[in-house]
């Protein structure tokens, strides 16, 4: 058993070394934790964060919910993202165009989106003429202690305050205060959270 987490940690290394070799700009303590081989691209300039004691989950082998994908995230050019300490991510798929925040000690459930993007522009014909500069792209920000669940989504625009719950196959589209439950495609407030604990 001994020997299997240190293999495991010798891994995680060497995949966060293979990351900073390719991306030598981002910013990515050596406390991450890559279990499975996640999907990163990261376009130049831009800004990378990802605090430590972060951890990432990219093959059911490490977690039996049900992790179907490895985790991957994009970062363009002139966009910034940032994960805050003590956060977990399985399985998650994060494309982030502008600006994306993660806070601190935040659970990501398996196979969760989180886009800040449209990714292709609303008007039929901009589309037909593949004009990127018409496609929609606005922040998202999620406070610290957030828990989302699994098959989620969170898009563009969406702010979710501190220890807010979403709730498994949601679909986040507004701003979530602190302190709350919202679950539903659309999310929708169910109850205060505060209480429980």
């Amino acid at each position: 058993m001994e020997y299997e987490t240190i293999k495991r940690k010798i891994i995680s290394r060497l995949r966060r070394r293979w990351i900073l070799r390719r991306y030598p700009f981002a910013n990515i303590d050596a406390t991450v934790s890559f279990w499975g081989k996640p999907l990163f691209v990261f376009q130049r300039p831009s800004t990378v964060v990802i605090a430590h004691d972060t951890t990432f989950v990219s093959a059911c082998k490490w977690n039996l919910a049900g992790v179907s994908k490895p985790c991957s995230l994009c970062v363009l050019k002139n966009a910034s993202f940032e994960i805050g300490p003590h956060s977990g991510f399985s399985g998650v798929s994060i494309y982030c165009a502008k600006r994306i925040s993660i806070g601190s000690h935040v659970q990501c459930g398996v196979n969760t989106f989180i886009w800040d993007t449209d990714f292709h522009p609303l008007d039929f014909m901009a589309r037909r003429a593949h004009d990127i500069s018409r496609i929609q792209t606005e922040e998202i920000s999620i406070g610290n202690d957030v828990f989302i669940g699994a098959q989620c989504i969170v898009l563009k625009g969406a702010h979710i305050g501190d220890r807010s719950i979403i709730g498994a196959g949601s679909v986040v589209t507004k701003d979530i205060p602190a302190d709350e439950l919202w679950a539903g495609n659309p999310a929708r407030f169910i109850r205060k959270t505060s209480g429980d604990r």
